[in-house]
């Protein structure tokens, strides 16, 4: 089928991502590319760090992967111990080659890229958060209805599309300003680009979903349009590795099974 397939926050949540990487190879995907947080709340950072570095023809930097590079900024305590946790698991690493591999990938990671190789003959700006503030801004649906200005501030800075992650909450943006969510883009959860449009598209989050569906979610974007895509993996074994690290919060296994 071609395409890229676009993945975005992992959240140390292997399962997740080997299911994922499973399905994009199924559906023939052409490359694959991260639009960060790899790391963060999960229990498994040195593997999501490892097969995203494998697999991802480019990555960016995530709020979660710069807080374990630096410092958690206002985050809350579960996330801000998750930081700390993943820290260690790092440095605790006896290989040092490994180690120094994996923190030379955290610590190259781009903020922002703009693909040639995205949309329908137009580069493609991606970003982690907004393309107002790359690492850190989220855009949430209802900020189409409740917060214009924000929009078309951001869609001042879009030269027709930008691919996101940060909210965990997938679907189309666009300069209407309007949010549509996957199930109401297209037949098959398809949205097919129009000519002389402009539209933020987020792919939703491979390891912690928000939108209230537990599966997975990727995208795969094609020259004229994008697809979304959610896949069932095994919740309980992220959970329990969750449950059983006393610096990650118990909350962080639970929310996994509603995708909240």
């Amino acid at each position: 089928m071609g395409g890229t397939a676009l993945i975005s926050d992992m959240h140390g949540n292997a399962a997740a991502l080997r299911a994922v990487l499973a399905d994009i190879k199924d559906k023939g995907a052409d490359r694959i590319v991260c639009l960060g947080d790899v790391v963060g709340y999960g229990p498994e950072p040195l593997e999501c760090i490892d097969l995203v570095a494998e697999h991802c023809e480019w990555t960016l930097l995530g709020n979660h992967d710069y807080a374990v590079l630096y410092e958690p900024t206002n985050f809350n305590p579960a996330a801000e111990s998750s930081s700390y946790w993943t820290r260690a698991q790092l440095d605790n690493e006896s290989d040092v080659e490994k180690r120094s591999a994996r923190y030379r990938f955290l610590g190259h990671l781009r903020v922002r890229y703009v693909d040639p190789k995205l949309g329908n003959g137009k580069p493609v700006l991606a970003v982690h958060g907004s393309p107002r503030r790359p690492v850190n801004e989220y855009i949430f649906p209802d900020d189409a209805i409740h917060a214009v200005d924000k929009m078309r501030n951001i869609f001042d800075l879009v030269d027709g599309y930008a691919v996101v992650g940060h909210s965990h909450v997938p679907g189309v943006f666009t300069n209407e300003p309007e949010f549509y969510p996957p199930d109401e883009v297209g037949e098959g959860k398809v949205y097919k680009f129009i000519e002389g449009e402009k539209a933020v598209i987020n792919v939703g989050a491979v390891g912690q979903p928000r939108d209230h569906d537990p599966r997975a979610s990727y995208a795969i974007m094609y020259e004229d349009r994008v697809q979304f895509h959610r896949v069932e993996y095994n919740i309980d074994e992220t959970a329990e590795k969750i449950r059983r690290i006393p610096e990650l919060s118990n909350w962080l296994a639970d929310r996994l099974y509603e995708g909240r």
